[in-house]
């Protein structure tokens, strides 16, 4: 099965006052339990990996917040699967860099 990347944002409605990191620490270690390619970035994670594994572990980085006591969790998900040719996260950045 052909590899896709992916983009998730998990952003968990904290009670009061308080920052993210906790349960963006909690995500990131759920996302990095499975067998994908993983890379933070400021403002969300990208995936690298089969999709049907990539949607398992996106699933599971929603729940991590609500593991950790939040009752209400958004996600945001991106998904750029292609079929003509391979597909990884380095080459797509490596295209737009050759170009500047």
């Amino acid at each position: 099965m052909p590899k896709v990347i992916a983009e998730v944002t998990v952003v968990p409605v904290i009670p009061g006052p308080g920052g993210y990191s906790p349960y963006v620490a909690a995500v990131e270690r759920t996302l990095r339990s499975f067998d994908l390619k993983v890379r933070l970035t400021p403002m969300g994670t990208v995936l690298e990996g089969e999709l049907d594994e990539v949607l398992k572990a996106i699933r599971a980085a929603h729940e991590a917040p609500f593991g950790m006591g939040i009752m209400r969790v958004g996600t945001t998900i991106r998904i750029d699967d292609r079929r003509d040719k391979e597909l990884t996260m380095d080459g797509k950045i490596h295209a737009v860099e050759e170009k500047i």
